[in-house]
């Protein structure tokens, strides 16, 4: 579906990536491992074509999509939930679902996606005409992956989606993120939680100073005495 290939980029003089390569296949769950600073949201960031590489290959489904500005990545089925969320505060919960599905395939289904992630989502459904900034933070987290699903993505990419929840709310976003993996959409996800990532994940990449030190399934990376000792603390 996605593969990374030979990534080196940065922001200006700061290089940040080194060399990155990997993938994710249709209908799997990727988790990137790693400490704050190791490169893991950039590598995001470059995926969605919001940072210029200075070398290396995005391919879509085989296709070089490196050229392709931010604002069309979108069209292709990508679909990128930031840290923070970027939720529209002055607009209702129902106005930012719909501003969800602003590409040309999916603006025909807004009434069907809408009802799609109400259904997936009770609780905004509830809140639908309320201020999205009156929300909880879980509640903001849940319409910021509900907007996301507007557009009907192939590749849903989320960063930190348990930043400052409660452990009951991280609990319920990561069934939801469950549930959308079965409906066939492929998900790369950054997750300071070890085990609430690679109990979600198919595979995992581990990364160091901007670089993939470690690859593996997700019962691999559990059973890694490394990881043990630099993430669990065991």
């Amino acid at each position: 579906m996605i593969k990374i290939k030979n990534v080196n980029a940065g922001y200006g003089d700061l290089k940040v990536l080194f060399d990155v390569s990997l993938e994710v296949n249709e209908g799997e769950v990727v988790t990137l491992v790693g400490s704050n600073g190791a490169g893991k949201t950039t590598l995001l960031r470059v995926i969605s074509g919001l940072i210029p590489l200075t070398s290396g290959e995005v391919l879509w489904y085989d296709k070089d999509i490196t050229k392709i500005p931010a604002y069309k990545r979108p069209e292709l089925g990508i679909a990128h939930i930031p840290q923070g969320r970027g939720i529209l505060g002055t607009l209702t919960v129902k106005e930012n679902l719909l501003m969800g599905a602003y590409t040309k395939s999916a603006r025909p289904k807004r009434n069907e996606r809408i009802e799609y992630v109400f259904d997936l989502f009770p609780i905004l459904r509830e809140r639908a005409n309320l201020m999205a900034g009156t929300l909880s933070g879980g509640q903001q987290q849940m319409l910021a992956i509900a907007r996301a699903l507007m557009m009907e993505p192939k590749l849903l990419i989320l960063d930190e989606p348990s930043l400052g929840l409660a452990p009951i709310i991280v609990e319920e976003v990561f069934e939801i993120i469950q549930n959308i993996r079965t409906e066939g959409v492929s998900i790369l996800l950054i997750e300071q939680n070890l085990l609430q990532a690679l109990s979600v994940a198919d595979r995992g990449y581990v990364f160091e100073t901007g670089q993939i030190v470690i690859k593996g399934s997700s019962k691999e990376l559990l059973d890694n005495p490394d990881i043990k000792k630099a993430y669990l603390g065991i």
